[in-house]
């Protein structure tokens, strides 16, 4: 067997490793061990390349030998910056589509971290699509008027006596119970939320009325992480 063919059967192995492998493999996190084994393997897949360039003509295999090189030299620097290059994509994930949430297989919902720092995540409020900003200085739900309106509560019949503070300044709202709050295939039903006057909040933010329901929620590198109880 040559190194091309053995290459193959080491990335072969790493496909394994990284689908089925829960466990570390010789004390490396199996994605770690899995992303070695892809460079070995691609390694040897491209000595066998080079080795038959230079069987066929010396030239073509010092100029295979030096592109391959570069290409490879490459692979390995981007594996070495693999986490900045991870952060720099997650940001431009929740730029380009602020709100975009994804689901795992355990019904966590997962956000992008935005350019800014913050996190914006989709939902609905009574089955009416909307957006918050995730904000655990929030001791509740806030809702724009507009957002409001939109879930069908009657904006002009509400009391706003409960003073908060916004980037703003300082406001009245009106306190509300919504009769739903969903983010992702999270469900929380008769969530304490309040209004905003018209024009003061530029964003609905998802506070904690709602965040203290979950089993559990976290920031990891530039991801925000939901879990649902009983995930």
């Amino acid at each position: 067997m040559g190194a091309s063919g053995l290459g193959a059967l080491v990335l072969a192995a790493s496909v394994l490793v990284a689908l089925y492998r829960s466990e570390p493999v010789l004390g490396l996190p199996p994605e770690d061990f899995a992303a070695i084994a892809i460079l070995l393997g691609l390694g040897l897949v491209l000595a066998g390349w080079i080795v038959a360039d230079f069987r066929h003509r010396w030239s073509v295999g010092f100029r295979a030998l030096a592109v391959w090189s570069v290409v490879y030299a490459g692979l390995v620097a981007a594996y070495a910056r693999r986490d900045q290059l991870l952060n720099v994509l997650d940001r431009a994930i929740g730029e380009v589509d602020p709100g975009r949430t994804a689901v795992t297989q355990a019904g966590e919902v997962v956000a992008a971290r935005r350019a800014n720092g913050s996190f914006t995540l989709s939902g609905r409020v009574n089955d009416r699509e909307t957006r918050f900003l995730f904000d655990t200085g929030a001791s509740t739900v806030v809702l724009t008027a507009q957002t409001a309106a939109a879930a069908g509560l009657r904006t002009d019949a509400l009391t706003y006596s409960i003073p908060v503070a916004t980037a703003n300044g300082g406001t009245l709202t009106a306190p509300v119970v919504l009769e739903s709050l969903s983010i992702g295939p999270i469900v929380e039903r008769k969530v304490p939320a309040l209004v905003a006057r018209p024009g003061v909040l530029p964003e609905n933010l998802l506070g904690m009325t709602f965040l203290e329901r979950l089993a559990s929620y976290e920031v990891r590198r530039n991801r925000l992480i939901l879990r649902p109880k009983g995930s």
